[in-house]
């Protein structure tokens, strides 16, 4: 690819230096104007566009520094790099206060000026890609972007809507798989921090005795192997959104520090005394059932009350069937763009299967169902043969579960509470112990059985038993 051409203005009342570094600048590939004066030079800058201007401090009339706040004002794109002797180094420190990206002290050597020439268009090139990136990020984040059309994700992406120019903290709650992540990235790219880092850390892979120094930061010294001070996350974060994953397995000790930042936005570096404030935006997510932690004593009571100002759930997948076939039309070009492979979409066969199934592991395992198929796929349409045996074996209809008939002569609270009880052994023993299966065949809610298998003390047996 042909390497761009930049276009550079050099500015100076002395035509000999001017000469000199417009040569030096034209033999490294650049496009180069010259202005002997600040008001020729300002001329010039109203009527093009420079990708760079290199303008002498001191000149008569308009100085450098009147330059450089034109270029700062009119063309904010524009790098500007100062020229100065020895006895105004004070001066070219000021210019670069007012926007200069560096000085550089007459008499002028051609490696030094082309070398900070190059590092000011490297940084120019840099800011233009963050732009295009943070650009690229709000869009695809936007809300009209995620997919689905159920009622169930449709309340969720509404309640983004109404939350993500809040400063509420946002707690995500909902099984492995069903897009937490995404949300927390809805809800950033679409408030007003948006232009400011969000930092994702995950509060379950980073051991206890090092998370601590990634939230809050540490002090050269403060522990075995801390051999230089780093900020943490939160420093990070500042004037942005701090998101932290897995928040269910934090241990307790580090609870207590994260309800001090949650109360006072302020926080201390592991092995430092000085206080620490921030302006930041938590989100936390979770596939922990946090209130029972809580009612358990595994997690602050006080915490989680700070978290769940604003609950979002996430319905997993085999809440909102309906937009599976969606999930997979947008899967299907996602990845058939990158593989560069053309697919038409699934045979209805190969559809009803994918419907059929479960999907424990939610969008992500649909997602990686659909990359796979495409990789593997021989034709332009995905059949029932491309579909994996575990998907296959899963998505055959629940055969009707008979109900037996309770036998004995039982007192009726009792041989009601039997009665139950062997409904759901018989119906776990059909199921292979599969308790979303097992509660199709009672017809009950998944969380419905969990709690009268708690209550009537019913557990799985152990292999061999």
């Amino acid at each position: 690819m042909a390497k761009p051409v930049y276009k550079i203005l050099v500015v100076d009342d002395d035509p000999k230096i001017l000469e000199v570094i417009a040569d030096v600048l034209k033999e490294g590939g650049y496009a180069v104007d010259t202005a002997l004066d600040g008001t020729k030079a300002i001329r010039s800058i109203d009527a093009e566009f420079y990708d760079l201007v290199v303008t002498d401090l001191k000149m008569p009339e308009i100085d450098g520094m009147k330059v450089l706040r034109h270029v700062v004002d009119q063309s904010p794109e524009t790098m500007c790099i100062i020229l100065t002797g020895y006895g105004t180094i004070e001066g070219a420190v000021e210019a670069i206060k007012a926007g200069a990206f560096h000085y550089i002290t007459k008499p002028i050597k051609s490696g030094e000026i082309l070398m900070v020439v190059e590092k000011a268009l490297k940084y120019k090139l840099l800011e233009r890609e963050n732009v295009l990136l943070r650009q690229q990020l709000k869009k695809k984040y936007r809300f009209e972007n995620f997919v689905g059309d159920s009622k169930p994700i449709q309340e969720v992406f509404e309640l983004i809507e109404k939350v993500a120019d809040t400063d509420s903290t946002v707690l995500i709650t909902g099984e492995s798989g069903t897009g937490k992540e995404l949300i927390a990235k809805a809800i950033h790219y679409n408030s007003y921090r948006r232009d400011n880092f969000m930092v994702i850390i995950n509060c379950g892979a980073i051991p206890e005795e090092l998370l601590e120094s990634e939230l809050f930061g540490h002090e050269r010294g403060a522990f075995t192997g801390a051999h230089k001070s780093r900020i943490g996350r939160f420093e990070l974060a500042n004037g942005g959104t701090i998101f932290l994953d897995e928040i269910g397995d934090m241990s307790p000790n580090l609870q207590v520090k994260l309800l001090r930042v949650l109360q006072e936005q302020k926080f201390e570096r592991v092995g430092s005394t000085r206080t620490i404030g921030v302006d930041i935006r938590i989100i936390a997510a979770t596939n922990q059932d946090l209130f029972s932690a809580v009612k358990n004593s595994k997690f602050r009571e006080d915490l989680y009350y700070r978290l769940n100002v604003i609950p979002i759930t996430v319905p997993p997948l085999r809440r909102r069937k309906s937009d599976i076939p969606l999930l997979m039309d947008f899967f299907i070009k996602k990845f058939g763009q990158e593989k560069q492979k053309y697919i038409k979409g699934f045979a209805s066969e190969a559809m009803d299967t994918v419907l059929k199934y479960d999907w424990p592991g939610n969008v992500r395992e649909l997602e990686n169902l659909v990359e796979r198929v495409i990789i593997l796929a021989n034709g332009e349409e995905i059949g029932i043969d491309d579909i994996p045996e575990p998907i296959k074996g899963h998505g055959e209809t629940v055969e009707p579960f008979v109900v037996p008939t309770p036998q004995g002569d039982l007192p009726f609270d009792h041989a009601v509470e039997e009665y139950e009880k062997r409904l759901i052994l018989d119906a776990l023993g059909e199921a292979n112990w599969v308790k979303t299966k097992a509660a199709k065949l009672l017809k009950m809610n998944r969380t419905t059985l969990i709690e009268k298998m708690k209550k009537k003390k019913i557990y799985k047996p152990a292999i061999g038993s």
